[in-house]
Protein backbone atom coordinates (compact mmCIF):
# COMPACT_ATOMS: atom_id res chain seq x y z
CA UNK A 1 0.00 0.00 0.00
CA UNK A 2 1.82 3.56 -1.11
CA UNK A 3 2.02 5.98 1.56
CA UNK A 4 -0.80 9.00 0.40
CA UNK A 5 1.93 12.52 0.46
CA UNK A 6 -0.63 14.61 -1.49
CA UNK A 7 -4.30 14.76 -1.72
CA UNK A 8 -6.25 16.79 -4.12
CA UNK A 9 -10.00 18.43 -2.72
CA UNK A 10 -12.05 19.61 -5.58
CA UNK A 11 -15.07 21.71 -4.00
CA UNK A 12 -14.19 24.73 -1.78
CA UNK A 13 -17.06 24.99 0.50
CA UNK A 14 -17.75 24.04 3.81
CA UNK A 15 -17.38 20.07 3.10
CA UNK A 16 -14.17 20.33 0.70
CA UNK A 17 -12.48 23.32 3.24
CA UNK A 18 -13.27 21.21 5.76
CA UNK A 19 -11.79 18.00 4.48
CA UNK A 20 -8.59 20.08 3.32
CA UNK A 21 -8.27 21.33 6.60
CA UNK A 22 -8.32 18.23 7.87
CA UNK A 23 -5.38 16.32 5.80
CA UNK A 24 -3.24 19.49 6.01
CA UNK A 25 -3.45 19.45 9.50
CA UNK A 26 -2.64 15.55 9.42
CA UNK A 27 0.59 16.27 7.78
CA UNK A 28 -0.40 15.62 4.16
CA UNK A 29 0.04 18.31 1.28
CA UNK A 30 -2.92 19.82 -0.10
CA UNK A 31 -4.28 20.99 -3.09
CA UNK A 32 -7.97 22.72 -2.42
CA UNK A 33 -9.33 23.41 -6.06
CA UNK A 34 -12.34 25.61 -7.39
CA UNK A 35 -13.72 27.13 -10.32
CA UNK A 36 -14.48 30.38 -8.32
CA UNK A 37 -11.59 32.07 -7.12
CA UNK A 38 -13.55 33.99 -4.48
CA UNK A 39 -14.66 30.89 -3.32
CA UNK A 40 -11.21 29.85 -2.83
CA UNK A 41 -10.29 32.83 -1.07
CA UNK A 42 -13.08 32.77 1.53
CA UNK A 43 -12.43 29.07 2.10
CA UNK A 44 -8.53 30.39 2.54
CA UNK A 45 -10.02 32.56 5.16
CA UNK A 46 -12.23 30.30 7.09
CA UNK A 47 -9.52 27.32 7.27
CA UNK A 48 -7.35 29.76 8.26
CA UNK A 49 -9.24 31.79 11.48
CA UNK A 50 -10.18 27.69 12.45
CA UNK A 51 -6.75 26.58 13.13
CA UNK A 52 -5.92 30.18 14.77
CA UNK A 53 -9.22 29.33 17.00
CA UNK A 54 -7.69 25.66 17.34
CA UNK A 55 -4.35 26.95 17.91
CA UNK A 56 -5.24 29.33 20.55
CA UNK A 57 -8.14 27.29 22.74
CA UNK A 58 -5.11 24.10 22.73
CA UNK A 59 -6.25 22.09 20.72
CA UNK A 60 -3.56 22.21 18.40
CA UNK A 61 -0.22 23.47 18.80
CA UNK A 62 1.25 26.31 16.74
CA UNK A 63 3.93 24.47 15.33
CA UNK A 64 0.87 21.91 14.12
CA UNK A 65 -1.04 24.86 12.75
CA UNK A 66 1.65 26.65 10.85
CA UNK A 67 2.76 23.50 9.15
CA UNK A 68 -1.17 23.10 7.78
CA UNK A 69 -1.08 26.35 6.63
CA UNK A 70 1.76 25.87 4.82
CA UNK A 71 1.02 22.92 3.19
CA UNK A 72 -2.65 23.91 1.69
CA UNK A 73 -1.93 25.20 -1.82
CA UNK A 74 -5.61 26.74 -3.71
CA UNK A 75 -5.81 26.70 -6.93
CA UNK A 76 -8.52 27.40 -10.07
CA UNK A 77 -6.26 24.82 -12.65
CA UNK A 78 -7.69 21.04 -12.61
CA UNK A 79 -4.02 20.19 -13.87
CA UNK A 80 -2.81 20.98 -10.78
CA UNK A 81 -4.35 17.87 -9.12
CA UNK A 82 -2.54 15.39 -11.87
CA UNK A 83 0.05 15.02 -8.50
CA UNK A 84 -1.95 13.78 -5.89
CA UNK A 85 -2.61 10.44 -4.72
CA UNK A 86 -5.83 10.59 -4.02
CA UNK A 87 -8.59 13.16 -5.01
CA UNK A 88 -11.81 13.91 -3.02
CA UNK A 89 -14.75 15.38 -4.48
CA UNK A 90 -17.05 17.67 -2.36
CA UNK A 91 -18.66 19.62 -4.90
CA UNK A 92 -22.79 19.81 -5.36
CA UNK A 93 -24.89 16.40 -4.78
CA UNK A 94 -26.11 16.20 -8.44
CA UNK A 95 -24.97 13.04 -10.32
CA UNK A 96 -24.67 14.61 -13.85
CA UNK A 97 -22.08 17.30 -12.24
CA UNK A 98 -20.08 14.67 -10.54
CA UNK A 99 -19.64 12.40 -13.53
CA UNK A 100 -19.05 15.10 -15.47
CA UNK A 101 -16.02 15.56 -13.06
CA UNK A 102 -15.01 12.29 -12.46
CA UNK A 103 -14.19 11.67 -16.08
CA UNK A 104 -12.40 15.03 -16.24
CA UNK A 105 -10.13 13.92 -12.99
CA UNK A 106 -9.68 10.27 -14.62
CA UNK A 107 -7.90 11.63 -17.42
CA UNK A 108 -5.59 14.45 -15.40
CA UNK A 109 -4.92 11.94 -12.54
CA UNK A 110 -1.64 10.35 -12.32
CA UNK A 111 -2.59 6.14 -13.35
CA UNK A 112 -2.24 5.30 -9.63
CA UNK A 113 -4.32 7.88 -7.91
CA UNK A 114 -7.78 7.13 -6.15
CA UNK A 115 -10.57 8.85 -7.05
CA UNK A 116 -12.83 9.38 -3.48
CA UNK A 117 -16.28 11.16 -3.69
CA UNK A 118 -17.60 12.62 -0.54
CA UNK A 119 -21.29 11.92 -2.21
CA UNK A 120 -23.72 11.43 1.34
CA UNK A 121 -26.18 9.50 -1.51
CA UNK A 122 -24.89 9.07 -4.85
CA UNK A 123 -24.04 5.44 -6.73
CA UNK A 124 -20.29 5.31 -6.42
CA UNK A 125 -20.32 2.40 -9.24
CA UNK A 126 -21.91 4.68 -11.35
CA UNK A 127 -19.98 7.46 -10.55
CA UNK A 128 -16.93 4.60 -12.00
CA UNK A 129 -18.36 3.66 -15.01
CA UNK A 130 -17.60 7.33 -16.59
CA UNK A 131 -13.95 6.50 -15.48
CA UNK A 132 -11.23 3.99 -17.28
CA UNK A 133 -10.18 3.19 -13.61
CA UNK A 134 -13.66 2.08 -11.68
CA UNK A 135 -11.54 0.07 -9.38
CA UNK A 136 -9.81 3.30 -8.05
CA UNK A 137 -13.03 4.89 -7.20
CA UNK A 138 -14.67 5.27 -4.02
CA UNK A 139 -16.72 6.55 -1.59
CA UNK A 140 -15.32 8.49 1.28
CA UNK A 141 -18.18 10.46 2.60
CA UNK A 142 -17.33 12.54 5.65
CA UNK A 143 -19.39 14.25 8.24
CA UNK A 144 -20.29 17.76 8.68
CA UNK A 145 -18.00 19.58 9.81
CA UNK A 146 -15.22 17.12 8.65
CA UNK A 147 -12.53 18.35 11.11
CA UNK A 148 -14.49 17.53 14.38
CA UNK A 149 -16.67 14.88 13.61
CA UNK A 150 -15.58 11.79 14.07
CA UNK A 151 -17.30 9.49 11.43
CA UNK A 152 -16.01 8.80 8.03
CA UNK A 153 -18.27 6.66 5.83
CA UNK A 154 -16.70 4.35 3.22
CA UNK A 155 -18.87 3.04 -0.02
CA UNK A 156 -17.08 0.39 -2.36
CA UNK A 157 -18.34 0.44 -5.58
CA UNK A 158 -18.75 -2.54 -7.56
CA UNK A 159 -15.43 -3.03 -8.80
CA UNK A 160 -13.72 -1.30 -6.33
CA UNK A 161 -10.77 -3.05 -5.87
CA UNK A 162 -9.42 -4.73 -2.10
CA UNK A 163 -6.65 -2.06 -2.44
CA UNK A 164 -8.04 1.03 -3.22
CA UNK A 165 -10.08 0.30 -0.18
CA UNK A 166 -7.52 -0.85 2.11
CA UNK A 167 -5.64 2.17 1.23
CA UNK A 168 -8.85 5.06 1.87
CA UNK A 169 -9.52 3.35 5.14
CA UNK A 170 -5.51 4.04 6.56
CA UNK A 171 -6.32 7.67 5.10
CA UNK A 172 -9.38 7.72 7.38
CA UNK A 173 -7.64 6.29 10.39
CA UNK A 174 -4.46 8.32 9.92
CA UNK A 175 -7.21 11.87 10.11
CA UNK A 176 -7.82 10.07 13.15
CA UNK A 177 -11.92 8.71 11.74
CA UNK A 178 -13.85 5.78 12.74
CA UNK A 179 -14.59 4.40 9.92
CA UNK A 180 -17.51 2.19 8.37
CA UNK A 181 -18.10 0.75 5.69
CA UNK A 182 -21.26 0.45 3.10
CA UNK A 183 -22.27 -1.34 0.39
CA UNK A 184 -23.57 0.88 -2.79
CA UNK A 185 -27.43 1.27 -2.32
CA UNK A 186 -29.22 4.75 -2.34
CA UNK A 187 -28.24 7.04 1.27
CA UNK A 188 -25.61 4.06 2.48
CA UNK A 189 -25.88 3.85 6.07
CA UNK A 190 -26.52 7.59 8.03
CA UNK A 191 -28.73 9.05 5.26
CA UNK A 192 -30.72 6.04 4.90
CA UNK A 193 -31.85 6.45 8.52
CA UNK A 194 -31.20 10.22 8.96
CA UNK A 195 -33.34 11.87 5.91
CA UNK A 196 -36.37 9.75 6.37
CA UNK A 197 -36.29 11.17 10.00
CA UNK A 198 -35.97 14.69 8.76
CA UNK A 199 -38.64 14.12 6.38
CA UNK A 200 -40.53 13.13 8.45
CA UNK A 201 -40.51 15.98 11.12
CA UNK A 202 -41.22 17.66 7.79
CA UNK A 203 -44.42 15.76 7.47
CA UNK A 204 -45.30 16.43 11.03
CA UNK A 205 -44.89 20.28 10.77
CA UNK A 206 -47.20 19.85 7.39
CA UNK A 207 -49.51 18.43 8.96
CA UNK A 208 -50.02 20.47 11.42
CA UNK A 209 -48.84 17.88 14.24
CA UNK A 210 -46.85 20.41 15.97
CA UNK A 211 -45.22 23.51 15.47
CA UNK A 212 -41.14 23.56 14.56
CA UNK A 213 -40.42 24.63 18.05
CA UNK A 214 -42.05 21.61 19.73
CA UNK A 215 -40.76 19.08 17.04
CA UNK A 216 -36.97 20.07 17.64
CA UNK A 217 -37.24 20.13 21.23
CA UNK A 218 -39.38 16.85 21.45
CA UNK A 219 -36.42 14.89 19.86
CA UNK A 220 -33.88 16.87 21.23
CA UNK A 221 -35.04 16.18 24.92
CA UNK A 222 -37.08 12.76 23.97
CA UNK A 223 -34.50 11.17 22.50
CA UNK A 224 -30.87 13.43 23.29
CA UNK A 225 -30.59 14.54 20.23
CA UNK A 226 -27.93 17.47 20.70
CA UNK A 227 -29.87 19.03 17.17
CA UNK A 228 -34.00 19.12 16.36
CA UNK A 229 -34.45 16.98 12.84
CA UNK A 230 -35.45 20.47 11.42
CA UNK A 231 -32.46 22.65 12.93
CA UNK A 232 -30.42 20.42 11.00
CA UNK A 233 -32.08 20.23 8.05
CA UNK A 234 -30.97 24.02 7.65
CA UNK A 235 -27.93 23.51 8.93
CA UNK A 236 -27.19 20.83 6.14
CA UNK A 237 -28.94 22.68 3.69
CA UNK A 238 -32.71 22.08 2.45
CA UNK A 239 -31.87 21.45 -0.68
CA UNK A 240 -29.55 18.59 0.06
CA UNK A 241 -31.93 17.15 2.50
CA UNK A 242 -34.40 16.90 -0.88
CA UNK A 243 -31.75 15.79 -3.58
CA UNK A 244 -30.71 13.22 -1.20
CA UNK A 245 -35.15 12.03 -0.65
CA UNK A 246 -34.73 12.21 -4.33
CA UNK A 247 -32.15 9.52 -4.73
CA UNK A 248 -33.96 7.48 -1.56
CA UNK A 249 -36.95 7.43 -3.51
CA UNK A 250 -35.81 6.58 -6.88
CA UNK A 251 -33.49 4.25 -6.06
CA UNK A 252 -35.12 2.42 -3.73
CA UNK A 253 -38.81 3.01 -5.79
CA UNK A 254 -40.38 3.10 -1.97
CA UNK A 255 -43.39 5.67 -1.45
CA UNK A 256 -42.84 6.51 2.19
CA UNK A 257 -39.26 7.96 0.81
CA UNK A 258 -41.19 10.03 -1.35
CA UNK A 259 -40.24 14.11 -0.05
CA UNK A 260 -41.99 16.05 2.01
CA UNK A 261 -44.28 18.60 -0.48
CA UNK A 262 -43.34 21.28 2.25
CA UNK A 263 -39.52 20.40 1.87
CA UNK A 264 -40.14 20.47 -1.64
CA UNK A 265 -41.92 24.46 -1.34
CA UNK A 266 -39.19 25.36 0.76
CA UNK A 267 -36.75 25.09 -1.61
CA UNK A 268 -38.72 26.05 -4.71
CA UNK A 269 -38.78 29.16 -2.60
CA UNK A 270 -34.96 29.27 -2.23
CA UNK A 271 -35.62 28.93 1.81
CA UNK A 272 -32.31 26.19 2.19
CA UNK A 273 -31.57 26.81 5.00
CA UNK A 274 -28.64 28.69 7.25
CA UNK A 275 -26.37 29.15 3.99
CA UNK A 276 -29.22 31.35 2.84
CA UNK A 277 -30.52 33.40 6.06
CA UNK A 278 -34.14 31.35 6.33
CA UNK A 279 -34.86 27.89 5.89
CA UNK A 280 -37.49 26.50 8.44
CA UNK A 281 -36.63 29.01 10.67
CA UNK A 282 -35.23 32.51 10.19
CA UNK A 283 -31.82 33.72 10.76
CA UNK A 284 -31.45 36.98 8.90
CA UNK A 285 -32.91 38.79 12.52
CA UNK A 286 -29.70 38.84 14.05
CA UNK A 287 -25.82 37.91 13.15
CA UNK A 288 -24.52 34.74 14.13
CA UNK A 289 -22.27 35.51 17.46
CA UNK A 290 -20.64 33.17 19.45
CA UNK A 291 -22.96 33.43 22.64
CA UNK A 292 -21.79 30.28 24.67
CA UNK A 293 -23.53 28.82 27.64
CA UNK A 294 -21.70 25.63 29.37
CA UNK A 295 -20.13 25.00 26.02
CA UNK A 296 -22.83 25.43 23.75
CA UNK A 297 -23.59 28.06 20.81
CA UNK A 298 -26.55 29.74 20.96
CA UNK A 299 -28.55 31.56 17.45
CA UNK A 300 -31.60 32.86 17.90
CA UNK A 301 -32.67 31.20 20.60
CA UNK A 302 -31.32 27.59 18.95
CA UNK A 303 -28.79 25.18 20.99
CA UNK A 304 -26.17 24.44 18.52
CA UNK A 305 -23.12 22.13 18.71
CA UNK A 306 -20.45 23.67 20.13
CA UNK A 307 -18.09 23.47 17.44
CA UNK A 308 -19.88 25.70 15.35
CA UNK A 309 -17.58 28.17 16.92
CA UNK A 310 -14.71 26.92 15.24
CA UNK A 311 -16.39 26.93 11.90
CA UNK A 312 -17.68 29.89 10.05
CA UNK A 313 -20.58 28.79 8.07
CA UNK A 314 -19.87 27.84 4.48
CA UNK A 315 -21.65 28.00 0.98
CA UNK A 316 -22.77 23.89 1.65
CA UNK A 317 -23.21 21.21 4.09
CA UNK A 318 -23.96 17.67 2.99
Amino acid sequence: MAEIKEVGVVGSGQMGSGIAQLAAVGGIDVWLHDTDPDALTRATQSITLSIQRLVSRGHLSQVVGTDALGRLRCTSNLEELRSADVIIEAIVESEVVKKKLFSELDKIAKVSAILASNTSSISITRLAFGTSRPQQVIGMHFMNPPPIMKLVEIVRGADTSDETFTTIKALAERLSKTVICSQDYPGFIVNRILMPMINEAFFTLFTGVATKEDIDTGMKLGTNHPMGPLELADFIGLDVCLSIMKVLHDGLGDSKYAPCPLLVQYVDAGRLGRKRGIGVYNYRKNCYSSNFCGGWATLNGLTLWPWLEYFPLGREAC
